[in-house]
């Protein structure tokens, strides 16, 4: 159980290599190229970090089944973060925590996140973007499944919205909340 209130996502490796020296158990990894997953993964894991992969912006592999498998057989990271449902559902099987990303853009949107939801039931679902705390709260009343908050969250003040608004904690690579938050 994710119990942080604030979860650091890295978009280069200069970035995961300082998130890594706050004191935070999980930590996320934004894009990353195939060939610097194992190198992040050691990096991690010598740090006592929980590493949490965004399948879906990881360069030179597909985010499918097939690659879903590959990254929880070789890489095994804490956690993956997807928008495929398949790749949620295998990282299910191998025993690795699941994020279902969702992009709230409109009324549609939201029935069609909420009907993929019920079908791989994730661990989480991370909700973007994390400033309408109106939503955060619709979705974990239709799933009862915790909510992260991402996506322009930009003030402490969008935090505390969106944590009130019932997220267990939010995703930023906003490194100014990173050091509110540690």
């Amino acid at each position: 159980m994710i119990k942080q209130k604030v979860i650091p996502a890295a978009r280069r490796i200069a970035d995961f290599e300082e998130m890594i020296k706050y004191p935070f158990e999980y930590v996320v990894m934004l894009p990353i190229h195939l060939a610097q997953l194992r190198f992040v993964k050691d990096l991690a894991q010598s740090h006592r970090k929980k590493l949490i992969l965004h399948a879906d912006l990881i360069q030179g592999m597909k985010s499918d089944e097939a690659g879903a498998q590959y990254l929880c057989q070789e890489i095994k990271p804490d956690g993956l973060i997807s928008t495929h449902a398949q790749v949620l559902e295998m990282a299910k099987k191998r025993g690795v925590m699941t994020i279902q990303r969702i992009f709230l853009l409109d009324s549609h949107s939201l029935e069609t996140s909420l009907r993929v939801i019920r079908t791989v039931e994730p661990d989480y679902i991370e909700l973007l973007p994390g400033v309408i705390p109106e939503l955060i709260t619709e979705v974990y009343e239709a799933t009862k499944i915790p909510i992260l908050a991402g996506g322009f969250l930009r003030t402490p003040t969008h935090v505390e919205q969106a944590l009130q608004a019932g997220a267990i904690a939010i995703t930023t690579s906003n490194k100014e909340l990173w050091k509110k938050r540690s």
